[in-house]
């Protein structure tokens, strides 16, 4: 059955309820099915580097079972537990797949994203009470294994420290230059050190040595950023996770298709929706660099790597389509079916540019870290309205709620409120590992409150008009307002900060911050951006634009009012934009929109399509006055 509008997803949903779903329970059960269907064809396959004919290491089906039984018999042998936990702090490689299944199967894995800094890393080892960790042996220009070293001196229940070594991608003459200006390898922590490799042959890969589990439970930790000493962990159960996949095969995949996912392997978006529905589908994904994306010639080679792989859905995110359509499609891109994009909205202007130049169409979705990912897309084969996210997927249901008189109430049809998700990846009551987290974090028991803010239209289209949480989301990149805030605090002539997201063309928001001085206060702009260089201790975190004003906006309790501060990021933004045009147009006003949030409100003698062209890469509306 197609999934092209509402009606189909009910439709969908009245054949039998989830429960009911002859599907595997388990992550080994369902790898095993789809490794006894399609034992030879290609599952996952990784390229260190990006040209199109550079050496590349494919695994079949039957391959990946093999080795996510060596490493899941390995964890279990060094003493993990279905409630203990294996982190992996790696960059995209076969190893981070292996890491990622092979921990869930022997007990709970935690992805760690390799770009944190020590102390945030240490803060969620300690969080999750990771025992073992897998992450790089020291190689040339990344410094993981420095990092990581740093991060298990202050996480004491770490024991193991399994490392791979990345040479193995690469061929003569490169390999042999590696050992030999290999980075000394860091030490200095408690923890035994061993090579994944080496240990992973020491097991067998027919099978597993211990029992499956028997049902659902819980397999996964994910941090939602970690840009705070105090990072949120959201915990994921298997029912979830095969959700994830039951969706992607039975809506979108087959083992006739290829995917080509150059996100990393500790973003939910990778892991649960691009892996999981290959390995329930039998799907091929195929992962170009460590670094994905921001590998060196990724984009420019990306076409030519569509080309060479067969790719029939393309894995992207609005930074990247608007990378791509800096270079020219210079390959056999035919193959291509669909381009799924998710992290943030996607501008009209880029939607329509890609498309043209690509011939591709691009579905836009919608998930978060704390749904096990997955919660709406605009359908393939339906009515695809450019700008919303879509319909919520078979089985999840969402809500609109605002708050009456202390009492959350639902809202009307193109109502603006909250938006709340229930589906098997929810977990009420246990999405996060810290309790406290998890208080006011559900409506009416079982509906996830997301913190974004949007609406419900008459068909049932899912649009996100702002958020609710304080948070500020670079490039899909969750960033905490409050590690920027309290490094202006510092400043001893500093005496209200507020952090926003100001629009950009590339990464849709930027963090921007507007101080208030203490009396008497005389820095300037410039000197406290230099102090955030020195005290801003993620680099996404370092704000673009730094503005010092008389006095914050603030709510009638003395908290600073972050609205108004948005406004007046957008209104500056786009101003520059306009005048960089040279158009005769500026920013009169931001309003409040009750159906699409913060909208500019831009007047001038400027024609009309001038200020549409100039203004076509930023997401946030905008609307003509006074002509």
């Amino acid at each position: 059955m197609a999934f092209a509008s509402l009606a189909d997803k009910h439709a969908i949903e009245s054949e039998m309820p989830w429960e009911a779903r002859d599907v595997p329970r388990t992550v080994w059960g369902l790898l095993s099915e789809t490794e006894r269907k399609f034992p030879d064809r290609p599952a996952v396959s990784f390229q260190l580097l990006s040209g199109p004919k550079d050496k590349a290491e494919t695994l079949s089906w039957r391959a990946l079972r093999s080795r996510v039984a060596q490493a899941a018999n390995l964890f279990r042998d060094l003493g993990v537990g279905e409630g203990d936990t294996v982190a992996y702090v790696l960059p995209i490689c076969n190893e981070a797949t292996v890491s990622f299944l092979g921990g869930m199967v022997a007990g709970v894995v935690c992805p760690i994203n390799p770009l944190l800094e020590p102390e945030q890393i240490s803060a969620i080892l300690r969080e999750t009470g990771a025992k073992v960790v897998v992450t790089l042996r020291a190689f040339p220009k990344t410094d993981v294994a420095e990092k990581v070293c740093e991060a298990v001196r202050h996480a004491p229940q770490v024991h193991t420290v399994l490392e791979v070594d990345l040479n193995r991608y690469l061929t003569p003459p490169k390999s042999w230059i590696v050992p030999v200006v290999r980075p000394k390898a860091p030490r200095g922590h408690h923890a035994d050190v061993k090579s994944f490799a080496a240990e992973m042959a020491k097991h067998p890969g027919d099978g597993l040595r211990f029992e499956d589990a028997g049902g659902d439970r819980v397999a996964a930790c994910f941090h939602t950023g970690g840009t705070t000493g105090t990072p949120k962990v959201a915990r994921h159960r298997y029912d979830g996770m095969i959700y994830n996949g039951w969706v992607g095969q039975r809506l979108l995949f087959t083992e006739q298709d290829a995917t080509i996912c150059p996100l990393p392997l500790f973003h939910v978006f990778a892991c649960h929706v691009i892996l999981m529905s290959a390995v329930a589908s039998g799907a091929h994904v195929v992962f170009p660099t460590p670094a994905g994306y921001r590998g060196d010639g990724v984009f420019d080679n990306f076409w030519k790597l569509v080309e060479r792989w067969g790719i029939t859905f393309v894995i992207t995110v609005p930074t990247a389509v608007s990378a791509l359509m800096q270079r020219e499609v210079d390959a056999d891109i035919s193959s291509v079916k669909t381009a799924f994009s998710g992290s943030a909205p996607m501008p009209l202007e880029l939607f329509n540019r890609f498309e043209a130049v690509s011939n591709v169409t691009i579905v836009e979705g919608y998930g978060l870290t704390e749904a096990t990912c997955l919660v709406s897309c605009n359908p393939p084969e339906g009515t695809k309205k450019v700008g919303s996210v879509g319909i919520p997927f078979p089985y999840t249901e969402v809500r609109i709620v605002r708050e009456v008189d202390g009492a959350l109430v639902e809202c009307a049809t193109d109502e603006v409120g909250e938006i709340c998700v229930a589906n098997p990846g929810v977990d009420p009551g246990r999405t996060y590992t810290d309790p406290e987290k998890n208080r006011d974090l559900f409506y009416d028991g079982r509906f996830l409150r997301t913190g974004d803010l949007g609406r419900l239209d008459p068909d049932g289209y899912l649009w996100i008009t702002g958020r609710a949480k304080d948070v500020i989301i670079r490039g899909g990149h969750n960033i905490d307002p409050a590690e920027i805030e309290e490094a202006l605090l510092a400043h001893h002539d500093v005496a209200f900060a507020g952090a926003v997201g100001q629009p950009d063309a590339h990464a849709g928001e930027l963090p921007c911050v507007y101080v208030e001085l203490v009396e008497g206060g005389e820095v300037s702009a410039e000197a406290l951006m230099e102090h955030a260089r020195v005290h801003v201790h993620e680099r996404a975190a370092l704000p673009k634009h730094v503005e010092v004003l008389d006095e914050l906006p603030k709510t009638a309790v003395g908290k600073v009012f972050k609205p108004e501060l948005r406004k007046r990021a957008i209104a500056r933004v786009y101003t520059q934009a306009l005048e960089a045009a040279g158009l005769d147009a500026r920013v009169e006003e931001v309003i409040d929109d009750p159906k699409r949030g913060l909208v500019a409100q831009v007047a001038g003698d400027a024609a009309e399509a001038e200020v549409a062209q100039a203004l076509s890469a930023y997401t946030r509306p905008w609307e003509r006055v006074g002509a």
